[in-house]
């Protein structure tokens, strides 16, 4: 099967355009949306990161969470509150916003109310919900499986495509090794990148899932680590997760950025993608 790139680059649409400034796009933001004051909190501060260092920047945050380990875990305020929160996000500060989706009802209703809709890993070998997400014409951002290789991605991609929707990315969130970890194979990026715009999820990539107590846990000292291996191999996109206070966040505050380190990280970034341009 021979692809096309550029039929798949999202490089000519304007909000996550970052081919002119030469930079990587990012993707950021909670976990999920606990409610509208920590998500405008969140939001005003990586704006104004993103834009002094000309940073394409999609404000991401999941309307509810509902792949959880325990049944009793967060899985979400409301899926409408939630949304209507996204979009005040967007319009408050001009930025477009990403959410996942887990049902084919979830793909029309959020695609009322965000730019990008993401098709969480466990769920990326679901046609039906690949297809519902792909006829919303908006912008379908597809996660590699744990379980998956990066050479079968092209088969999520091309049925993206084979909807007549060319604005598809992927995302490396890492593979599963053994049972309670994670690991990057960085060979994945530029063979992802014969099919589509590819993003690395850096924070997930760090989970250490089926922990014994139900609550999944992570390394976010190795989130510098992991990010800079990414760009440095010519990565398309950075996917980051933060929290003012990761401590209590109701969803993965075990593997989340602390909001306060995202400037330090996001400027060793430009300046490592900076060095690589010029080769």
């Amino acid at each position: 099967m021979q692809f096309e790139k550029d039929k798949m680059n999202i490089k000519h649409i304007p909000q996550i355009n970052h081919t002119e400034s030469g930079n990587f796009f990012l993707l950021a933001g909670p976990c999920a949306i606990e409610g509208e004051e920590m998500a405008l909190r969140i939001a005003e501060k990586l704006v104004g990161i993103t834009d002094q260092l000309k940073i394409p920047f999609v404000f991401k945050g999941s309307f509810k969470k509902a792949n959880r380990s325990r049944i009793d875990s967060f899985s979400g305020i409301g899926d409408e509150k939630a949304l209507r929160i996204l979009r005040k996000v967007s319009e408050t500060f001009g930025v477009p916003t990403v959410t996942d989706i887990h049902t084919n009802e979830d793909a029309a209703m959020a695609a009322e109310y965000v730019d990008v809709l993401q098709i969480p890993a466990f769920l990326v070998r679901q046609t039906d919900l690949v297809m519902a997400a792909a006829e919303t014409g908006k912008i379908v951002n597809l996660k590699k499986g744990q379980f998956m290789s990066p050479e079968s991605m092209k088969h999520a991609v091309q049925k993206v495509l084979d909807c007549q929707n060319p604005n598809v990315m992927v995302t490396d969130r890492g593979t599963m090794f053994g049972y309670q970890d994670m690991i990057v194979d960085f060979r994945g990026i530029p063979t992802m990148q014969q099919y589509a715009t590819t993003v690395l999820d850096v924070t997930h990539s760090l989970q250490q899932p089926n922990q014994t107590a139900g609550v999944t846990g992570g390394r976010p000292d190795m989130i510098e680590t992991v990010a800079k291996a990414g760009i440095a191999v010519g990565v398309d996109g950075i996917f980051i997760e933060t929290h003012f206070d990761p401590a209590n966040a109701k969803s993965d505050g075990a593997n989340m950025l602390h909001l306060d380190y995202f400037e330090g990280l996001m400027r060793k970034l430009v300046a490592i993608r900076k060095t690589i341009n010029q080769f």
